[in-house]
């Protein structure tokens, strides 16, 4: 964004800038903790993530105070208007994503004590790593205004959803071929759909993304894959 006549003016929209990239920093950390918390069976590290859901709720109460503040005094429009409009709606999904990731916390502390073979967890840690790298792609996108970069998430947001559509119907194999796995299971299950949410904010940003650097937003359906599972409520 260009400098401003008014030095507060820019101060205050760094502030909020500074505050978005905490708030990804936060959500980043939540989601491998969350999934490490899960491989190890670490409950401890679990309710660490959990704890740590209020501090990413009261950044994004900060987000939306300062930028309606700066809206009410600065009166901002153009770019000025998109960036603050833009980083209300990021720290909105960033803060979902916190939820989510402190929701997987809350399935590894419910499976304390359960074990099942790694092959089993597997398939959740391989949608978690491909989440990660959506979130970390598209805040790098927002911190760099890469418009080209952020639509390159944007066009890959199905590979989440079919690689969860394959985890639901491994997971239902497993469940069938034994029943002993059925509840472990069941709580993986509840914590894939929660990854693949997480990669639909990071899409949801992408969008925000392409809206701000350009003032468009994109007029066509975002990619999905094509033999959805029907979700599950988490």
């Amino acid at each position: 964004m260009p400098d401003h006549t008014v030095k507060s003016y820019d101060d205050d929209l760094m502030e909020i800038g500074r505050k978005i990239a905490e708030m990804g920093g936060i959500a980043e950390s939540m989601l491998s903790n969350s999934i490490t918390a899960l491989v190890k069976g670490d409950t401890v590290l679990a309710q660490r993530v959990i704890a740590t859901d209020p501090r990413l709720d009261a950044l994004e109460r900060e987000v939306e105070e300062k930028a309606t503040l700066t809206i009410a005094k600065r009166q901002p429009m153009a770019i000025d208007l998109r960036a603050i409009v833009s980083a209300i709606r990021i720290a909105s999904d960033l803060e979902r994503i916190g939820d989510l990731a402190k929701n997987v916390g809350k399935r590894v502390v419910a499976i304390d004590g359960q074990f099942a073979p790694q092959k089993i967890v597997g398939g959740v840690v391989h949608i978690s790593d491909l989440a990660l790298d959506r979130m970390k792609r598209v805040l790098d996108a927002y911190a760099q205004s890469d418009d080209a970069a952020a639509m390159d998430v944007w066009r890959h947001d199905e590979e989440i959803d079919n690689l969860y559509n394959s985890l639901f119907r491994e997971l239902l194999t497993y469940m069938m071929e034994d029943p002993r796995n059925i509840g472990f299971c069941a709580h993986l299950l509840f914590c894939a759909k929660n990854i693949e949410r997480i990669g639909d904010h990071a899409t949801n940003i992408a969008e925000t993304i392409h809206y701000l650097i350009t003032g468009e937003a994109i007029s066509v359906d975002r990619p999905r894959a094509s033999d959805a599972i029907i979700p599950l409520s988490t």
